[in-house]
């Protein structure tokens, strides 16, 4: 399956931006999605409130010096509000809160799904990959893989495997150590950016990056697809799970909840207007295949293209 791409934001989208501009809009609407996220939550019975506030009364120093990279230096585009936090990805609020968000947000991917929508759509994610993917991979790397939800699904998948998952976010990745530390503990955590890891050429089989893509400019899209390109073996693959910009879905949404949808996502214009086969060809892969995996996802896989 292929998919057309926009050249850009259209009327109602720049009309919308417009209003994001101005402050108090902006601070307004991404207050009305956070209590509207925590509702949903709430109503079908994810203790939002309780379980965020169990993660955020913890003492996080042990896993939080295990995996932080003093050094890191943040590229500028990840230190702007996501998900309606202020500091973004880079607080404790946004890392307790992840798995009950990610609940609430794909409860209503599929009707009747519920609590059970998040785990669905990583499995719909997971039978693309097994159909597409022949041989199993022995080293995996999980790219924006923020407490480890993805990364532990797919070392389920392939319990045979080496995983590694990478994220920006120290606090983040201090859940997904206290998270795996138990099931998972040998599962290795990096806190690297993913468009320059510093991990090893030709070291994985597998790159899998599930809903990150959504969140970066375009320009830094390009530099994780190429860093993938990098760390990949001959015949490795990449996999992308996110948001399908060809869904019916986004089309027919409503104005107020494309302003409350646009106002926790910044760079949400510039992924649906990314030409995604383009940047994998030109980063050296094969021309991706596009699977759709839910009513509003979709999953892009290539293979390292073979020289010729």
């Amino acid at each position: 399956m292929t998919a057309s791409v926009s050249t850009g934001p259209g009327l109602l989208s720049r009309l919308i931006n417009g209003l994001l501009s101005i402050k108090p809009v902006a601070s307004f609407a991404k207050s009305k999605a956070r209590k509207m996220m925590i509702d949903r939550a709430e109503n079908m019975g994810v203790p939002w409130t309780s379980e965020a506030r169990s993660l955020q009364n913890r003492n996080w120093d042990r896993e939080f010096q295990q995996v932080q990279n003093p050094t890191l230096v943040y590229p500028d585009y990840y230190l702007c509000s996501f998900h309606a936090y202020d500091q973004g990805n880079l607080s404790w609020e946004a890392a307790s809160e992840v798995e009950v968000a990610a609940k609430a947000v794909h409860a209503h991917i599929w009707p009747g799904a519920g609590v059970q929508g998040d785990a669905r759509l990583r499995d719909s994610y997971h039978q693309v990959i097994l159909a597409q993917i022949r041989e199993s991979p022995q080293a995996i790397l999980d790219l924006g893989c923020s407490i480890g939800m993805s990364t532990v699904a797919l070392q389920k998948l392939y319990p045979q495997a080496t995983l590694t998952g990478l994220d920006l976010s120290p606090y983040f990745l201090s859940v997904a150590q206290y998270k795996s530390q138990q099931q998972h503990p040998d599962i290795t955590w990096v806190h690297a950016a993913a468009e320059s890891t510093g991990l090893p050429d030709a070291s994985f089989d597998l790159v899998s990056a599930c809903l990150i893509f959504h969140e970066l400019p375009a320009d830094a899209s390009g530099q994780i697809i190429q860093e993938a390109r990098r760390l990949l073996r001959p015949g490795g693959h990449l996999a992308i799970m996110d948001m399908n910009p060809q869904s019916e879905i986004y089309a027919k949404m409503p104005p107020y909840i494309l302003t409350l949808l646009k106002s926790t996502e910044p760079y949400l214009d510039q992924y649906f207007s990314l030409d995604i086969d383009q940047a994998f060809v030109e980063a050296g892969f094969e021309t991706p295949t596009i699977t759709c995996n839910s009513p509003r996802h979709r999953t892009i896989i290539a293979q390292v293209k073979t020289p010729s």
